[in-house]
């Protein structure tokens, strides 16, 4: 037995106070996004129609502080500060000398980390008077995330679910129903662009580009409402690095000078870059040197397979063009449990972070990441989202290799989210149905 805590919960005094923004520190600027129209750098004026100013001013930003409106501090402390574990129970069935801790994000309202961007979001846009959001979602975390926010701050809230989620989750769309909003599978016949792909490709499983389109159409089309992402753009990401604040200042309290390796789960890179933005900002200053892994499914690798380029975030090209790795707008992923990895593109400050060599990446199978999931749920209590499987593969391989060559690294895994919503895909990997994707 150990009289070591097993989890560090920080007081609400402890919610940061603003968000990080890495682009102030990254040793080279990132390229910025283009007009599709012109093919020139991006105005914010080109923003408007879609997003409040608000958040056009921190997608701008090159500041390293943001501050954080204390409307969405109040919010965020339903569940904010996030706890911190050590997970003892799963370094015992892995045989390993590593010590391995975990970021659970499971405990939000909605089960997942994307929360912390969808509050700041709805917040700025009923600021601007704005009425209602469009949105899509793969898994359906962040498609719940917004429903949630959106009827927190009275807004009506429209989602297009990517069509194998919709069908394969039922209750992630029964969830956002609950907070008041309307969902629909993707493609869908609600829109122009949806009723032209569902003619197209009449037995579609859906992608995230198709769905981005149909929501991107929908809000262009409404003055008062706006477009919300989940995921890919800076100031979803900048509103995701309470994440990593917090578990820096947790790492030191549970007497871990330093983090060896950070693994998270990467689809379009909210949840990477909110955990390990910070991190890195710590390498940078020389304050610690880890080693940053983003873990993607191998059924959308857009890091390790992708090439790095401006493409668009959507299908049809309604968004601005990004410079990211990307497999191309018209990639539609296998349709594997990890729907909110399904995406054919990365965050342009993750795929910048991992041009520049400031990240690594790996590819993982479905097996290997439910075997590893189901590993963690029987030692540590809680059964992590699809996505969040991914990361635990990658850190179970690491403590694997540890245990082989002696060595005791300190190992953190960013657990994204809850798997509640989740448990027909572990039925399927447990009965042996999983095809390994």
């Amino acid at each position: 037995m150990t009289d070591q805590p097993a989890k560090i919960v920080l007081p609400e005094s402890e919610i940061p106070t603003h968000w990080y923004n890495i682009v102030a520190d990254l040793p080279t600027p990132p390229a910025p996004p283009l007009n599709p129209a012109t093919d020139e750098p991006l105005a914010p004026a080109d923003l408007a129609p879609l997003f409040p100013m608000g958040l056009i001013e921190q997608e701008a930003s090159t500041q390293r502080w943001i501050e954080i409106p204390q409307e969405v501090r109040e919010v965020y402390k339903l569940w904010r500060p996030s706890p911190l574990y050590r997970a003892r129970r799963l370094e015992k069935a892995l045989g390993t000398s590593a010590r391995i801790y975990y970021k659970y994000e499971g405990a939000s309202p909605v089960g997942s980390h994307k929360a912390n961007s969808s509050v700041p979001q709805a917040y700025f846009n009923k600021l601007a008077g704005r009425t209602r959001l469009t949105t899509e979602t793969g898994a359906g975390q962040w498609g719940a995330a917004l429903a949630f926010a959106a009827e927190t701050f009275g807004l009506a809230c429209d989602i297009w679910q990517v069509r194998s989620s919709f069908e394969g989750k039922p209750y992630r769309h029964a969830q956002m129903s609950v907070f008041g909003a309307s969902s629909v599978g993707s493609p869908s016949d609600t829109t122009k662009i949806g009723r032209r792909l569902r003619e197209e490709f009449p037995d579609t499983s859906g992608s995230l580009g198709m769905a981005i389109s149909e929501a991107v159409e929908a809000a262009a089309e409404d003055p008062n409402a706006s477009y919300s992402l989940g995921s890919v753009l800076n100031h979803v990401l900048l509103h995701q690095t309470v994440i990593g604040q917090e578990a820096i200042k947790q790492m030191a309290l549970f007497g871990e000078g330093a983090v060896d390796y950070l693994f998270a789960c990467a689809g379009g890179g909210s949840n990477l870059g909110g955990i390990a933005f910070p991190f890195i900002r710590e390498n940078l200053e020389g304050r610690q040197s880890v080693k940053v892994v983003a873990c993607e499914p191998k059924a959308a690798p857009s890091l390790t397979q992708g090439e790095f380029r401006y493409d668009f975030g959507d299908t049809a090209g309604l968004t601005p063009k990004l410079k990211m790795y990307t497999l191309g707008q018209d990639f539609v992923p296998d349709p594997v449990h990890a729907g909110g990895l399904r995406y054919h593109g990365m965050a342009p400050l993750v795929s910048h972070c991992y041009h520049e060599g400031l990240l690594e990446a790996v590819a993982l199978g479905q097996r290997e990441a439910f075997e590893a999931g189901v590993l963690f749920s029987r030692a540590e209590g809680i059964i992590p989202a699809s996505e969040s499987n991914h990361a635990i593969a990658g850190a179970v391989r690491q403590a694997k290799a540890a245990a082989e060559a002696g060595e005791s690294p300190v190992i953190l895994i960013g657990v994204s989210g809850n798997g509640l919503l989740d448990l027909p895909a572990y039925t399927d990997y447990l009965d042996g149905t999983m095809v390994d994707a």
